[in-house]
């Protein structure tokens, strides 16, 4: 186990580079599998749940080497199994995107079903729908799927528009590339993780048409090649260290963001006086004093991002005024507030809203971390917090951000991450 102890009540100065998308690089390695070569991707971001997908692609006969930080290539020439080990399935949900990627270019699948942070009900049922639909008998026991086709069938599939989602969305569109004929996804999700796989396909020769809007449109082909392609900007760190920012006050630029892909974050820290300037590659954030309340709801892109949730959750807690926070994505992505709360913040949770109301100052204390986006979240709030805050979980961050704690160092924040073994880090 291991710990993250902030001191807070510093200020953060300084330029941060945005690391490459943990949300886009893994559907682009599992995309992977669908090429008989060789497959350069630039951007890759040195993270757990990067390491656990190679991992995966191994197990099954992929070759991966990283020829430079951030440069990783892939062989999946001699793809030789068809079956995904449960010990990595289990450790994080998006493993499950080599489910069809390995049934369009094998016609088999073997894929226990997956695990991750604890966020709230994730089914996999949109995405076994979707292979049913092209034509895949499938058949799930003892908590496995099985799934076969000797050849998949272009259909039409609706997905529920309520949910846009984004795993089923990525797992039938990489199906349904080497299909026979033509698949139309209706309510596809347009996160610009999905439009970021599906330009990779095209550049591996895939026909997509459609991409980046609510129907998506492919027409299958027999094989495709390899290509070089650099994954997105991650914008979901990019908006942490905005609300980092935001929080512990300071000015910081960030570096290798995409500022299209956050307008809704933009918009929300600008409405709670944080002021905001950006470019074509870069986003600058200036906070003094306290936030204003702002309300919020999550919603599929171009809407406020669930990953951000408890972000704003954290300058809401310290804001003037009182906000109201809805969930609409997952329903147990709250978990983060009885920790808030031991901070002295004043959070009410009732069904699928929190009620927030503004508090003058957090106070350091021990919390645990629940999940990658939760445990951000607790550091943030130890920056803006009086005192010691330790974050027990520091592996879950670890899961989704790359070198978190040295960029926050460098930006002048007093935090350190330490070894339990059980006990409190001396420091």
């Amino acid at each position: 186990m291991e710990q993250i102890v902030v001191s807070g009540g510093r200020h953060l100065h300084g330029k941060v580079p945005i690391s490459g998308s943990k949300n886009g690089t893994l559907p682009l390695l599992a995309a992977a599998l669908l090429v008989e070569g060789e497959t350069v991707i630039e951007n890759v971001p040195d993270i757990h749940d990067v390491r656990t997908m190679l991992e995966m692609l191994e197990a099954l006969g992929v070759r991966t080497e990283f020829t430079a930080p951030g440069v990783l290539r892939i062989d999946a020439t001699d793809l030789r199994s068809t079956e995904a080990p449960y010990h990595l399935v289990r450790k994080m949900r998006g493993s499950f995107y080599v489910a069809g990627p390995l049934l369009a270019r094998t016609g088999h699948a073997k894929v226990p079903l997956p695990g991750g942070c604890v966020i709230g009900a994730r089914p996999v049922d949109f995405h076994i729908q979707g292979f049913k639909a092209l034509g895949a008998e499938v058949t799930e026991k003892g908590g496995i799927m099985k799934a076969r086709a000797p050849r998949l069938r272009g259909a039409r599939i609706y997905l529920d528009p309520r949910l846009r989602s984004v795993g089923a969305t990525i797992n039938i569109m990489l199906a349904a590339t080497l299909a026979d004929g033509t698949t139309t996804i209706e309510s596809a999700s347009r996160e610009p993780e999905v439009v970021a796989c599906a330009e990779f396909l095209r550049e591996c020769g895939a026909n997509l048409s459609g991409v980046g809007s609510s129907t998506l449109v492919i027409r299958g082909v027999e094989r495709l090649h390899g290509c070089r392609f650099r994954s997105i900007p991650d914008r979901m760190e990019a908006g942490t260290f905005m609300y980092a920012t935001a929080v512990a006050g300071g000015e910081v630029v960030l570096e290798n963001v995409r500022p299209d892909h956050l307008t809704s974050v933009i918009e929300t820290l600008q409405a709670a006086g944080v002021t905001i300037g950006y470019g074509d590659d870069w986003i600058r954030v200036q906070a003094e004093g306290r936030p204003e309340a702002v309300d919020i709801m999550t919603a599929p892109y171009p809407g406020f991002p669930t990953d951000l949730q408890p972000n704003h959750g954290v300058a809401a807690s310290i804001a003037r005024g009182t906000s109201i926070i809805e969930e609409t994505i997952f329903d147990a992505r709250f978990n983060y507030t009885d920790e808030l709360a031991r901070m002295g913040a004043n959070i009410k949770v009732v069904g699928r809203a929190a009620i927030v109301k503004g508090v003058p100052r957090l106070s350091g204390a021990p919390v645990e971390a629940t999940d990658i986006r939760a445990g951000a979240a607790l550091v943030l709030a130890g920056l803006a917090a009086e005192g010691r805050t330790e974050i027990n979980g520091a592996e879950f961050i670890d899961r989704g951000y790359e070198r978190f704690v040295e960029k926050l160092r460098s930006l002048g924040g007093e935090i350190l991450r330490c070894e339990t073994r059980g006990a409190p880090c001396l420091v």
